[in-house]
């Protein structure tokens, strides 16, 4: 009968002790190799995520690029600046005039003086401010036309500071009194209402207004007093018909 021998081999241990370190080597490796899988799929995420917030940027051509291939004949590219500007073009003409169907023809006008101009357009300054010079000269000139005059003033422009209450930042008025408000500025006089888009919804200072059209800055302040004083009338009239 064979006995069976259960004296430990010499090198058990030291082959238990390997299996061990190989063991443990390879969980080390494998989580190594995770580790670096999760490191590469977090980087092509961030890659994603930065491809993604890239793509509007790089896809929108700006207004100067549109501009030069416009100014090459590229009409494509004069009516997709048409298109992103033509309701605040008609909109300033607008509220210069308070008259719908001179507004739309004005609008016109100016993008008819767009196309022909776009070539002096060196994005200098910014496509909008440019746009909204040549807005403004194209509805002055209209006036000129129509022999619309400033009223002149002795006053060196002395006259106090009054703003309709409510109207100190027109372009953030509630809808239901910017509604009120453009109503009340279709009604005042052409200078009046000229001055006070000029300054208090364009935000132009009274020199400039005054070189753009060609009256003194006293003359400014004056038609702006005036034009206020209109508008506080013209509002509380709104106010008492409701």
């Amino acid at each position: 009968m064979r006995v069976l021998d259960l004296t430990p081999h010499p090198h058990a241990d030291g082959t238990k002790e390997k299996c061990r370190s190989l063991e443990t080597g390879e969980r080390r490796e494998n989580r190594a190799a995770q580790a670096g899988s999760c490191e590469i799929s977090s980087q092509l995420a961030r890659a994603d995520e930065h491809v993604t917030a890239a793509e509007p940027e790089t896809s929108q051509t700006t207004d100067y690029e549109l501009g030069q291939k416009a100014a090459q004949g590229d009409m494509a590219a004069f009516e997709e600046l048409y298109q992103r500007h033509n309701r605040r073009v008609y909109s300033l003409c607008l509220r210069m005039t308070g008259n719908v169907s001179e507004a739309e023809d004005l609008a016109q006008e100016v993008f008819i003086q767009l196309f022909r101009k776009i070539g002096s357009f060196r994005g200098e300054s910014a496509f909008t401010t440019w746009l909204h010079r040549l807005t403004v000269n194209q509805v002055l000139m209209h006036f000129r036309k129509r022999g619309v005059r400033m009223e002149q003033t002795t006053e060196d422009g002395e006259t106090p500071v009054q703003i309709v209450k409510g109207t100190e930042n027109p372009n953030s008025m509630p809808v239901v009194d910017r509604i009120a408000l453009d109503k009340a500025i279709a009604q005042l006089p052409p200078g009046y209402r000229t001055v006070f888009t000029l300054h208090d919804i364009e935000g132009h200072e009274h020199e400039e207004i005054a070189r753009m059209l060609g009256c003194s800055v006293g003359t400014s302040k004056s038609q702006l007093h005036k034009a206020r004083m209109k508008l506080r009338g013209l509002l509380r009239q709104q106010k008492e018909a409701e």
